[in-house]
């Protein structure tokens, strides 16, 4: 069964609604003109064709050229006997009916052979309903170019519906396959979202990881280390002993300052309803309670930002400031964001600087700059030993 189109799925609901509508007319046509002249017709076999003709239709083959072959040639089948043996009236609707179907059932040159086979019946048919079709008495005869002209006219006009339903259906399955694409478009976009969600969460544990081994680690190792100093000359050199108890305080304390940092890091929400420039704010005030240094912050929002490019923003800013901090003995630190026609971030210290061909592979530059490029962005970093850093990161805004 699935490889049979079924109503509940079917591509084009109204045209299957159309389909039964047409044949739900033909039916009373046949039922209303019942013992009507002018010629002679067979209304059970035209019903029974009728009703064939319309439970084939539930279904239509998918996939398998035999079953298409099949199904199309019962179509036929039931058309021809309802038309010559049966008389049948409207048999143009059916025709249609069996081009709107041939339209799900066959592509490309297959769709195009049976809608002109379709045209073809019509035109034969329409020739043996007229020659068969017997005059009553005291009619009188139309004259041959009225005639001929009527019959022409019929065929142009059949042929002017077909080619209308041929372009109708081809415009709307396009629409729908442009529809489904777009829809599976977008689902793996989202997937890839999250995998790259995923990925970035990963790094930023594993950066944090490797913060709290080479600092945490290291400060809780030399503290155990003078504290162990500590006891052994407690009694035979108290006061160097209490030196080393003194720095082990001091130690003690960084590390509770790295645990807070870390921690702080981890927050999954680092908004708590405030603005981009309230949470800049808080990690400016940070850096001057750590190091006394106290950032210039400028901030020019003429445009709206997206949630996700201030979030780059705010780690971009986070990590600078947390490098500074730690490496760059700067005595100055400036950041500027504005957003005009892109959104333009620059954070400048004056410290030591690096080489940056032999210091950009680290978890903290490398996140940045996968922060911004993800979001389509630009990332640069500008430095040299002994000269200051800037850090440069440029991210385009939807256009509206």
């Amino acid at each position: 069964m699935s490889q049979f189109i079924q109503p509940h799925n079917h591509p084009i609901k109204f045209l299957l609604y159309l389909e039964w509508i047409m044949l739900g007319i033909i039916a009373l046509i046949e039922l209303v003109t019942w013992q009507l002249p002018p010629y002679p017709r067979q209304p059970l076999v035209n019903f029974i064709c009728l009703v064939l003709f319309g439970i084939i239709g539930l279904e239509l083959p998918k996939n398998q050229p035999l079953d298409k072959a099949i199904y199309t040639g019962l179509e036929i089948g039931f058309i021809l006997v309802s038309s010559i043996w049966g008389g049948i009236r409207l048999a143009p609707l059916l025709i249609i009916i069996l081009v709107i179907r041939n339209c799900f059932i066959f592509k490309g040159k297959s769709r195009l052979i049976i809608t002109l086979f379709a045209f073809v019946l019509f035109v034969v048919s329409e020739l043996y309903r007229v020659q068969n079709m017997p005059r009553p008495m005291g009619m009188p005869l139309l004259p041959p170019e009225r005639f001929i002209f009527i019959f022409v006219s019929s065929i142009i006009l059949f042929g002017l519906v077909v080619v209308f339903l041929q372009l109708l259906v081809d415009a709307v399955l396009s629409e729908r396959e442009s529809r489904e694409e777009l829809a599976q478009v977008n689902a793996q976009l989202r997937q890839y979202a999250l995998r790259i969600e995923d990925i970035a969460t990963l790094q930023e544990r594993n950066r944090i990881a490797r913060e709290i081994h080479d600092s945490l680690g290291h400060s809780l190792t030399v503290f155990n280390l003078h504290l162990e100093a500590a006891l052994r000359l407690l009694e035979s050199n108290p006061s160097e002993a209490k030196e080393f108890i003194s720095e082990a305080k001091q130690l003690g304390a960084t590390a509770l300052k790295d645990v807070r940092q870390s921690v702080a890091t981890l927050r999954s929400d680092i908004w708590r309803g405030q603005s981009l420039e309230t949470a800049i704010a808080s990690l400016v005030e940070d850096c001057y309670k750590s190091t006394g240094i106290l950032p210039t912050f400028y901030l020019d929002l003429q445009q709206p930002i997206p949630a996700e490019v201030k979030m780059a923003i705010y780690r971009i800013i986070q990590e600078s400031l947390t490098n500074i901090c730690k490496y760059a003995i700067a005595t100055e630190v400036e950041i500027t964001i504005e957003a005009k026609t892109n959104v333009h971030l620059i954070v400048r210290d004056n410290g030591r600087g690096f080489n940056p061909n032999q210091n950009t592979t680290g978890f903290g530059l490398q996140g940045m700059r996968e922060r911004t490029q993800v979001l389509g962005g630009k990332f640069k970093i500008v430095t040299a030993p002994a000269q200051g850093c800037q850090i440069i990161a440029n991210f385009p805004l939807p256009t509206l």
